[in-house]
């Protein structure tokens, strides 16, 4: 028998039973998923040799789009994995187009046992002595947080790979919890600076008395207890990629120093009079608006448009869809097999009460939720009971009695802020006001 691991991806369970029974006897490991959605979360989690591929898993089509879809997804992730497609229409263009894109061989249903098979061992063992593409990595840690096929991260992720071949500055907003600093790391690794270390430095956990010794560097003597020169974060990722986390939190007074570097790429050490020429790629994030922050002047209006030359925009969990289902079925693969516990599974009431719960943690707190019911779940079922979150979430509505018109207006703000979680940008477009009328208003009313 040879050791390695298998995925069979059908959407007929029939199919999925009669391979897994074919092919258990002569692999380690056959894992099997009837949703192609699943197949994300498994290559990211669980090293696999060889995928076998239904070509289409829509009722009443046929033309294999779906199939060269998920090949190429596949191969986005994994480039070098061998990939057998399947399909019960034998359509010799269709064929060739999943040979091009990738694909190791194609296989007709109903399949020949012995001719599957061989094509099956045939793939593995071009693949068995190299480590598994897909296998998980160090470097990839936290790569969780970006899964998801909802329209809003497939478009995210197009922009991505667009832009992450540039040098441009980019600016990442987004709710705690959305994996922010995730994915600066995955525009990092898809751009021409990825063979050296992207650094960090968070701008809100940064003391003023420190800022210029922590970006720029210190010369020996320039203050007390600089026992030696040490360059700055600027020099040390010269030739890299700089993130800057929370750069809504850096003091105004700080603003204008990190400003005059970002235009000149000059970094001046303290106690030195040189001028160091930096060559970085900056990426900065915030779960603050900026721009409600530049009305406010508690944000240079220049520093912004120097950093935010290219905008993401990282989706809350709960506006993307079914990519819960992704995670919830990655988490629980991950945990289950870090605790040793793989014969645990979700209740159906389970997996319910997760999805209709509003995370406001994100994707972050739905890890750590599934983490703590995997460790503390008695039996081999995960039960809603065992899902430590607050009460399922219900959008509020306003029942106190109004008695004019103003009052009328000052509720409708005080909704809308709720509603949006404090993002006044938001709440002004859900009211229908620019927000320069919003903050009017807000002093107005004392809110």
């Amino acid at each position: 028998m040879e050791t390695g691991t298998i995925l069979i991806v059908d959407d007929n369970k029939s199919v999925l039973a009669s391979l897994e029974l074919l092919l258990e006897t002569e692999f380690s490991k056959i894992l099997t998923a009837s949703n192609p959605n699943q197949i994300t979360s498994i290559l990211t989690s669980t090293p696999v040799h060889v995928v076998i591929l239904d070509m289409n898993f829509s009722a009443g089509i046929n033309n294999g789009n779906e199939g060269l879809y998920w090949l190429k997804q596949i191969k986005c992730l994994s480039p070098a994995l061998p990939v057998v497609m399947l399909t019960a229409y034998g359509d010799v263009e269709l064929a060739v187009k999943a040979l091009k894109n990738g694909a190791t061989d194609f296989l007709l249903k109903p399949w020949d046992n012995k001719a599957l098979l061989g094509k099956v061992m045939e793939a593995y063992r071009s693949n068995r002595n190299c480590e598994p593409q897909n296998a998980p990595k160090e470097k990839k840690e936290g790569f969780d947080m970006l899964v998801g096929h909802s329209p809003v991260m497939l478009q995210l992720m197009k922009v991505v790979t667009k832009v992450a071949r540039t040098d441009a500055n980019i600016l990442i907003t987004g709710e705690n919890g959305t994996g922010k600093e995730m994915l600066a790391r995955e525009i990092h690794r898809l751009s021409p600076r990825s063979g050296h270390t992207m650094l960090s430095v968070d701008m809100g956990a940064i003391s003023e008395s420190l800022f210029e010794s922590e970006l720029f560097g210190h010369e020996r003597g320039a203050f007390t207890d600089a026992h030696e020169s040490r360059p700055g974060k600027f020099e040390a990722a010269n030739g890299s990629s700089l993130f800057m986390d929370e750069i809504g939190n850096l003091p105004l007074s700080l603003q204008a120093k990190l400003l005059t570097v970002l235009q000149s790429r000059n970094v001046t050490r303290l106690g030195s009079n040189k001028m160091t020429p930096v060559d970085i790629r900056l990426i900065s994030a915030t779960n603050k608006d900026i721009p409600a922050l530049v009305e406010q002047g508690e944000f240079r209006e220049d520093l912004y448009y120097r950093i935010n030359t290219i905008h993401l925009e990282i989706p809350p969990l709960r506006e993307r869809g079914d990519d819960i289902l992704l995670f919830i079925d990655l988490f629980l693969r991950k945990f289950a097999t870090k605790y040793q516990r793989q014969d645990i599974r979700m209740h159906e009431q389970t997996i319910e009460k997760l999805r209709s719960y509003h995370w406001p943690g994100n994707v972050r707190e739905l890890q750590h939720a599934i983490e703590k019911a995997v460790i503390l779940c008695e039996g081999n079922v995960i039960r809603p009971k065992d899902i430590l979150v607050k009460q399922t979430w219900q959008p509020q509505e306003t029942t106190v009695a109004v008695q004019n018109l103003e009052e009328v207006e000052r509720q409708a703000i005080e909704t809308a802020i709720r509603q949006n979680h404090g993002n006044l940008t938001a709440a002004a477009e859900q009211l229908g006001i620019s927000r320069q009328t919003l903050y009017n208003k807000l002093k107005r009313f004392k809110l």
